[in-house]
């Protein structure tokens, strides 16, 4: 059988600075550090409230 998770890219696209603690920490959980780094996250309600939460600096690429 063939892995039937739903993932979901996400990309940072803006950079931390000037940005608050906990957004820079949402960041960090996401797995992201530099500028148009890339992460394949699985499609939960969690990655996609920390999605939410720092949707200015990230671009989900489904």
């Amino acid at each position: 059988m063939a892995n039937t998770e739903k993932t979901v890219r996400v990309r940072l696209v803006k950079g931390l600075r000037g940005v608050q603690s906990r957004h820079r920490l949402s960041v960090k959980a996401l797995g992201l550090s530099k500028l148009n780094s890339v992460r394949e996250l699985k499609d939960s309600p969690q990655v996609r409230g920390l999605i939410n939460t720092v949707y200015y600096l990230v671009r989900v690429e489904e």
